[in-house]
Order: C-alpha cells, then structure tokens, then sequence
C-alpha cells in the first residue's frame, strides 16, 4: 500500500504518523520527492481501513500496488535511483560504461587493461575472480588472487571495481570491491541474494538465463527487502530456440524495466550474443534502447584469452567504441 503525504505535514506530525503505523507491524518505506513524501506500507496491509488513511490529516492519497515487487516498484519510489560506486554512477543521465576481461589472468593482463579502458573513458574496471563455467574441466578462476590483483589495478588507475560473487562463503574477500556481481545463474540464489542485504555496497544482478522480467525484479527485491537498496539491474541475454548468437538481448526490457522500476538498468552486449564483431551494434542498441550504460568485455589478446575470448574487444576496438558511444548518449540526452 502506498500512501501519497500532504506537502504541509510538518516533520513531527509524519514521524508520528509512521511511529503508528509502525505499531500495526507494518515496515514503512520512506521516499522523498521534490514534489512529495510517500509512505509504502509492507506487510499485511489486508486489516488497515482505507477510509480511516484517507481521513488523517497527514494523508493526501492512499493506493494499492498490485505488482509483488514493492521496493523496486516505480509506484513506491516515483524518482529514478542514481546508485554510485566510487566516481562511477549509475542513473542520474548518465552512460556509464563496465570494461575490463572475461577473467582476470595476470598481474600485467588485468593493469594493462585497466589503464586502456580508462583512457578511453571506461568509468569501472571489470574482471572475474570466480568463473562460474558450463564445463568443470575449464578455467575456473584464480579466486582471492585474482580479486588482489583487481585491487591491485584499482589503486594503480583509481577505477572502482566490479566481480562477481558466487558464495556467501567469499563475501569476506569482497570487503574492498566497490560492486559485486550476481552472475545469471546465481540470479534465483535466494539465501545468496538475502545475504546481500548487509553488504553495504552496490549489487549488480544480471537477468537469469531463463528468467522472466518479473522474476528478475522479485530478485532484486529479495537483496532490496534484506536492507540493501543499491541494486543495478542488467539485461545480458536469454536463452531461445535461436543459436546464431550466443544469447538472445532481450533489449525491449530495458524500456520496461526503466517504466517499471526506479532502479538503474544497464545492459552486457558481451554475453549476450557472444561475438566480439557484434558487440559494438548492440552495445549502440542499447544506448538508444534507454540503458544506463554497459559492461562490455575487452581483453589485450583476444585469441590467447583462458575464457570468452571470441566476445572479448581488443582496447582498439573498445577505444573505437567509446568515441562512437559518446555521440549517441549525447543524442539521448546521457553523459558518458
């Protein structure tokens, strides 16, 4: 249930107000607006009185929301979420651009193109520590090692970072990663996601290989409803009967997501179809499609890569990309 506050309820008549409602066993969500202050009510809401809301002078308008996902709804939270991590933003007018390997590799692999995705105007360095992979014989990852070295690149080039967390048993190793990232098939992981909820950073969650729009939204709201808030939503592809990309870009999400939701939404071209010459036309797609920004993978050696080379752009390409990009956020109104 949402209830819409009168612009003249003075600070201590609301906290009251929320103080009584509180009392019913209800959590009370805050949101402040320019223009408003809405109350989402979460819990049973079944015995409140609409007619009672209504009448209490702090109240201007009392609605319900249908959709399951309360916290990551529009109707809860009309702005749109801005979501920061370091110097990057997410939202906000902003395009905002992931780069970095499939897996991190090497000390001078992992350096090397962090310094290159930033001059080309990267905002956040992306690597894999932990590989989630089809086949238990492929690389697997160099665990902890390979977050150092992330680190390592982090304070050389003053890039946040971002990778992806598998277990709750290696949270700890994620203490000084600016964003972690649920992977595809962790998307549904509810005891992971509930774990999140104390993280205090930034939770990138990418759309499950078979999961619905909806179902990607309930997931967020399992991270949003454990006290975490600062979720990002990406849109890496699905799996179809075709099997001329590796994936499906599902790109008609994105207009819904950012209809539906307040949360930021950015998409990967990389997983989505699988094949480096692509990624540059859709990673434009979904500038044009409303993302707010992309995670694009680029390695220093495609060909010799120990995962995704074949979608991976070499710096050339990427740099290429970025000066293409910076044209069409300006035609969309984004900064990049």
């Amino acid at each position: 249930m949402i209830l819409v506050i009168k612009k003249n309820t003075g600070a201590d008549d609301l906290a009251a107000f929320i103080g009584q409602l509180e009392k019913q066993g209800l959590a009370v969500h805050r949101s402040d607006g320019t223009e408003q202050t809405i109350l989402g009510l979460i819990g049973d809401t079944r015995s409140l009185n609409e007619e009672s809301l209504k009448a209490h002078r702090a109240v201007s308008r009392v609605m319900r929301v249908q959709a399951p996902y309360k916290l990551a709804s529009r109707a809860f939270h009309p702005a749109s979420s801005v979501i920061r991590a370091g110097n990057a933003a997410f939202g906000g007018g902003a395009f905002t651009v992931i780069a970095g390997p499939c897996s991190v590799e090497s000390s001078a692999q992992v350096c090397g193109v962090a310094r290159s995705v930033k001059q080309s105007g990267a905002r956040v360095l992306r690597g894999g520590a932990f590989k989630p992979r089809t086949s238990p014989y492929s690389f697997q990852g160099m665990g902890g090692a390979g977050i150092d070295l992330l680190l390592a690149a982090k304070r050389e080039t003053g890039l946040p970072v971002i990778t992806e967390l598998m277990s709750i048993s290696q949270l700890d190793l994620f203490r000084d990663v600016d964003i972690i990232q649920i992977g595809a098939r962790n998307m549904q992981n509810f005891d992971l996601l509930k774990e999140l909820g104390g993280a205090g950073k930034p939770i990138l969650l990418k759309r499950g290989l078979a999961a619905t729009v909806k179902e990607l939204l309930m997931s967020a709201e399992y991270v949003m409803a454990a006290g975490n808030e600062r979720v990002i939503l990406c849109e890496r592809g699905i799996r179809t009967f075709d099997q001329y990309t590796r994936n499906t870009l599902d790109l008609s999400a994105v207009p819904f997501l950012q209809r539906e939701t307040h949360l930021p939404v950015i998409v990967d071209p990389s997983h989505a179809c699988g094949m480096s010459w692509m990624v540059p036309t859709l990673a434009k797609a979904a500038c044009a499609a409303g993302a707010d920004g992309i995670m694009v993978e680029v390695h220093d050696n495609p060909e010799c890569a120990l995962c995704d080379g074949e979608q991976s752009l070499t710096p050339a390409e990427f740099g290429a990309l970025m000066k293409t990009l910076s044209r069409y956020a300006e035609i969309e109104g984004k900064t990049l």
